[in-house]
């Protein structure tokens, strides 16, 4: 049977909480280095207000998902969480899936204009050729054993200290309220965060009014170098557990800014804010503005058995009309 036949017996629907299990078996252990996230999102994602999550089925097997947020006061759908069973990939059930989501937002969602997503691969020419490139950051992965994380963090505040150009004073815990007022703010906004876009894991939000609401569900830990025009202001997600070994945690804390020092210092903040509650094995994935990253990186060099996770890694932020 032909890719083409194949896909004419594909069927689509939305995923519902008895297809769980069928959807965990769409992801390969070898996805995402065993850092996939879709046991801890699918039912948080199918009681999210605003989200689309399409499955395709072939002969009663899920096959496909695609997830669609819709954002920026419905302006713009988020592509997100695509999965195809690992023994048929590469067959276009992919692109069969896509484009079902694509007609199912222009039928129903008319005033919806753009399509923004992820990538943590290299697109290639021909696929970057189809969108704008909105923002780049470059992740510092890390790992440990939950026992040496406050042994790391006693390093690092010992080297902070000992920068002569370190921030002044200490960074701050913000609550949700201020900061959803500092993220709104023109300084923020036009000095911090890349491409004017609020990157939440890999989430990519406008800063405006109608995606506070998103901001608020995603349970952030805020924390700025200080709290009035700050140069690093830093979001870090709730622990959640990955497959990557039985009791893994992946982190992610994005930083916005481009002031070493400052990069570092919340950075640290963050370290210490998850120290009393995290347990088992941590995979730390820390996005930064490219220009910080080498010098982040020999930050965390260190003596306590936190190794790095991945090497270079780039996450590219993509939008194009719908």
């Amino acid at each position: 049977m032909s890719a083409a036949e194949e896909t004419c017996d594909v069927d689509f629907s939305f995923a519902e909480e008895q297809d769980f299990q069928q959807v965990l078996n769409i992801c390969s252990s070898d996805d995402y280095n065993g850092m996939d996230y879709m046991a801890a999102t699918f039912h948080r994602w199918l009681q999210e207000p605003g989200r689309l999550n399409f499955i395709a089925r072939m002969k009663d097997r899920v096959v496909a998902l695609e997830s669609a947020l819709l954002v920026d006061g419905g302006q713009t759908v988020v592509f997100q969480g695509l999965r195809v069973v690992p023994d048929l990939r590469g067959r276009g059930i992919a692109g069969a899936l896509q484009r079902h989501v694509t007609a199912y937002i222009r039928r129903h969602y008319p005033e919806v204009s753009a399509v923004r997503r992820s990538r943590g691969d290299q697109p290639s020419p021909q696929v970057l050729a189809k969108y704008r490139l909105i923002a780049k950051e470059v992740i510092l992965s890390l790992c440990c054993e939950a026992t040496n994380l406050g042994v790391f963090i006693a390093e690092l505040q010992s080297r902070l200290s000992c920068q002569a150009d370190s921030a002044p004073g200490s960074p701050v815990t913000l609550t949700q309220q201020q900061a959803e007022t500092l993220i709104l703010t023109d300084h923020v906004i036009s000095n911090l965060l890349p491409g004017k876009t609020i990157i939440v894991d890999w989430e990519p939000l406008k800063p405006v009014e109608a995606n506070l609401e998103v901001l608020r569900r995603r349970g952030l830990m805020w924390i700025a170098d200080r709290e009035f025009e700050p140069t690093a202001l830093s979001l870090g997600t709730a622990p959640y557990s990955v497959p990557y070994r039985h009791d893994a945690l992946r982190i992610n804390i994005n930083i916005f800014g481009r002031s070493l020092a400052s990069v570092c210092a919340v950075f640290l903040a963050q370290l210490e804010a998850l120290l009393p509650t995290v347990r088992g094995f941590l995979i730390l994935y820390t996005y930064v503005d490219p220009a910080v990253w080498p010098g982040l990186r020999q930050f965390c060099q260190n003596n306590a058995n936190v190794s790095p996770f991945r090497d270079y890694w780039e996450e590219l932020i993509l939008e194009t009309d719908l």
